[in-house]
């Protein structure tokens, strides 16, 4: 058992797709004024990867601390993009920031792409997204398009 405020890192558990995804959809919501085309989006997607999860390929990360989920971070090798794996669900809650635990979440998911094979990861981001965007850049990702949209 961790000690209170420890985080620990692992994969999968049940109740984890409700979680991750009410941390995404609760974030963008507060931040950014997504609604509920936002979260059935992620929820649907999320189910979709856990249905086709293949542990060879694809990386599902859940941060915890004191039992709650407070980070996630997914490699979806199924889903590739000029044969990139596909990044994505990359969140730290509120109550987990600024211990670094972005980075952590990011440089496993990097490891695990390195390991398994995969030539290099895509993701898509927006504007404001200003700590994710410095660690990606540390991590080694670049910006390859801008495109203005309304998602």
């Amino acid at each position: 058992m961790s000690a209170p405020g420890e985080i620990t890192i692992g994969g999968y558990r049940p109740g984890a797709l409700g979680a991750v995804c009410a941390l995404q959809t609760e974030y963008y919501a507060a931040a950014w004024d997504f609604g509920r085309a936002f979260e059935a989006r992620v929820a649907r997607g999320m189910g979709d990867f856990l249905g086709r999860f293949d542990e060879r390929r694809d990386l599902f990360l859940v941060a915890e601390m004191s039992g709650a989920i407070v980070g996630s971070i997914s490699i979806d090798g199924g889903d590739l993009h000029d044969g990139l794996g596909h990044l994505r669900w990359f969140i730290v809650a509120d109550a987990a920031r600024g211990r670094g635990l972005g980075r952590r979440l990011l440089n496993e998911a990097v490891g695990f792409a390195r390991t398994s094979g995969l030539p290099g990861l895509h993701l898509d981001t927006f504007a404001g997204l200003d700590a994710a965007m410095r660690l990606y850049l540390e991590a080694g990702f670049v910006l390859t398009r801008s495109e203005r949209g309304t998602s």
